[in-house]
């Protein structure tokens, strides 16, 4: 046991060991002491008459482990915070809400932003200071905590009055933030710019857009494989495709245990922010999918089906639902688990399989990891292929087998075990496409047991939709994020499984989405159903490292409104685009799953309609037919004859009059302006639908 360890294990436990967040009871046994945000924490301040310490980071972020380590267990810091402010932890992700209020207000109040993020804030919770990580002691030009703690502490005595005046501008400024940004509709001629300006961004000779560090972004490649289906500009698949094999390449994709890592440090995808989240796992698989669809490359398949399978493994609950992420640290250093050094690989590897490790996957005595940026590197390596025809090798799986085998047997990163109902939303999506892709059971199952997880057990009393889920349900209240991704899983499930119950619990949820979150004045959702004390209500729309929630909800509204022609969907889908065209406008490839919805608006979208039994060898060929082609913006509504289909033909019109004819099943298709000629033959129900 080490002496942190020791100290750790001798302190009681503060406030945060009765929380649910991993994050927070990483903190509970902290010398500071630490509050969870709510009322307790507001009233404390407020009868000391002290500023808050707000802090704010996750579960799996390396620098939050740093700053615990260095300032959080430090007693000389503890007591500065304890006996000067009301110190009060915040895990972003069971609190997303107020992770983007208070990073709005970093941003504005010294202009950038990150993990950990630390504020003061008034006792009415205005900020006055903001910054990220922060050391104990003054380095590398970073004002240590042991001196700007007692700095805040002068100005909040002496000079109060202008801490409070600035705080309440910051305030103001979020708060007109948040004002309607419309400036009409949205059409053709923004896809192009967006397609414009990501070309100008693109880096041709590794992939990806603009330079170190790099981020995969997902979105902006599902918006360039629609681009391409649109326009048929070869140049628009390329980039996809490009970008798609760099990153599978790379050391930012775990070659022997499957999923993608955070993001890369350098330009060329080598060495990564070792954290794995769950919300890449899905978005990276969606792209890796539809990247198959588009080119045939069966690289892409199966890097889709090795980071599903991977989530399957190591990142389900035993009750089904899906794990937040894996940490990128281990043993007290970041990338521990994944990294080798050359006597490491030798000694579970024979001449010849060390030989094949040097050439597969680049290990090398000097290494590829430097100790920082610019700095020298220690012989540690990150596993990457030097080139894709490495799995070709007939070496690779004997290497590849060997190398994991012995990995397993290290001390594997901390799993953050909490069930959140928005990114879970995110993966069922993504089991579901790797269901209707590649026939799968497996994925289905997984998505299956997932959406039952949380529509069972991430409920209120009142039956609305709960943010988090570990060791039961936490009561943070779903926010628009949570009904727009579950609405898009629900979706995808639907098509995937064809059972009616999904599309009735989509229709659901985007209904409780409208009823709690649309702005009626000014279009578009908000990120919460109300404001938290002077916090104002925010929309998002920018879609980042995750989609927004409202680019997400314009698609499911958009989606919803092809199955059901329920008109609403359509008025509240073109209201959202149009809510936000006018901060869209100048950067819309900043915002790509909106352009995304724009795409699916413009058309060509289809209407599927397959009239068959459920399990009929003829059901079955069209399904097969869809399955590895790429076909964006369609719905497909299976049919069934007899009562088994009544619950269908109710809620779509699509659907109505539709039939099997002569005992064999029928597919119909139509666009948004035409049904065309119903067909018995999968292959000429192919050739209907654009994709050559």
């Amino acid at each position: 046991m080490s002496s942190m360890e020791a100290r750790t294990a001798e302190r009681r436990a503060n406030r945060l060991i009765n929380e649910k967040s991993p994050y927070l009871r990483q903190h509970a046994h902290n010398p500071v002491d630490w509050y969870p945000w709510g009322e307790e924490a507001f009233r404390r301040a407020a009868e000391l008459d002290r500023p808050i310490f707000l802090s704010i980071g996750y579960s799996s972020c390396h620098w939050c482990h740093v700053m615990e380590e260095e300032s959080f267990e430090d007693e000389e810091v503890a007591k500065l915070l304890n006996d000067n402010f009301v110190p009060v932890k915040v895990d972003r992700e069971e609190r997303p809400d107020i992770d983007s209020t208070y990073m709005t207000a970093a941003q504005l109040l010294f202009g950038g932003g990150g993990w950990p993020l630390t504020l003061v804030l008034t006792p009415d919770l205005k900020p006055f200071f903001a910054a990220t990580y922060l050391p104990k002691d003054s380095k590398r030009g970073v004002t240590g905590l042991t001196s700007l703690l007692p700095t805040i502490v002068d100005f909040w005595k002496e000079r109060r009055a202008e801490l409070e005046e600035s705080s309440a501008k910051v305030l103001e400024a979020i708060g007109a933030g948040e004002g309607s940004t419309a400036g009409g509709s949205m059409g053709e001629e923004n896809l192009m710019t967006a397609f414009q300006h990501l070309m100008e961004a693109f880096d041709e000779r590794f992939g990806g857009f603009g330079r170190a560090p790099k981020f995969p972004t997902p979105h902006r490649l599902t918006f360039l494989l629609r681009y391409w289906s649109r326009t048929g500009d070869p140049k628009a698949l390329w980039m996809t495709d490009r970008t798609l094999d760099a990153m599978w390449k790379g050391g930012m994709y775990d070659h022997l245990g499957g999923g993608f890592h955070r993001y890369s440090t350098d330009q060329m995808w080598l060495v990564p922010h070792f954290e794995k989240m769950l919300y890449d796992q899905a978005l990276l698989a969606i792209a890796y999918i539809e990247g198959w669809q588009a080119t045939g490359k069966e690289a892409h398949a199966r890097t889709a089906r090795e980071v599903l399978d991977y989530v399957i493994d190591r990142l389900t609950s035993p009750e089904g639902g899906f794990c937040s992420a894996e940490d990128a640290d281990s043993e007290g250093e970041e990338g521990k688990f994944y990294l080798w050094t050359e006597e490491q690989a030798a000694s579970v590897l024979s001449t010849e399989e060390m030989s094949a490790a040097r050439r597969l996957f680049g290990i090398s005595k000097e290494g590829n990891v430097r100790e920082a940026p610019g700095g020298q590197t220690r012989g540690r390596n990150v596993l990457y292929l030097q080139d894709a025809s490495a799995i070709e090798d007939p070496m690779y799986g004997t290497v590849r087998e060997k190398l994991l085998a012995a990995r397993e047997k290290r001390t594997r990163p901390a799993l953050d075990d909490k069930v959140m109902a928005d990114w879970n939303g995110l993966m069922i999506a993504a089991m579901s496409r790797g269901a209707s892709a590649f026939r799968s059971e497996r994925y289905l199952e997984a998505a299956k047991r997932a959406a039952d997880h949380v529509l069972v057990r991430m409920r209120a009393a009142d039956g609305t939709l709960l943010h988090m889920y570990r060791d039961g349900p936490a009561q943070v209240p779903g926010f628009l994020d949570d009904h727009a991704f579950m609405a898009w899983g629900l979706l995808e499930l639907y098509q995937a499984d064809q059972d009616v119950r999904w599309l009735e619990e989509a229709l659901a949820i985007a209904r409780e989405m409208i009823a709690r979150f649309w702005d009626e004045a000014g279009g578009g959702f908000y990120q919460t159903e109300s404001s938290d004390g002077p916090v104002p209500r925010r929309k998002e729309v920018y879609d980042g490292a995750l989609p927004s929630g409202n680019s997400v909800a314009a698609l499911d509204l958009l989606t919803l409104y092809r199955i059901t022609e329920e008109p609403e969907m359509l008025e509240k889908a073109d209201a959202t685009v149009a809510a936000f065209s006018g901060l869209v406008f100048g950067s819309p490839e900043n915002f790509a799953q909106l352009m995304n919805a724009v795409d699916m608006r413009q058309g060509p979208s289809y209407s599927i309609v397959i009239s068959g039994r459920r399990n009929g060898e003829d059901t079955a060929l069209f399904f097969d037919e869809l399955a590895s082609r790429f076909v964006p913006n369609k719905v497909v509504l299976l049919n069934e004859p007899g009562p088994a289909g009544e619950r269908i033909r109710e809620l779509s019109p699509l659907a109505q009059g539709q039939a099997m004819k002569d005992g064999m099943a029928m597919a119909h298709v139509c666009t948004e302006s035409a049904c065309l000629q119903e067909t018995a033959d999968p292959k000429a129900f192919a050739s209907l639908l654009r994709t050559d």
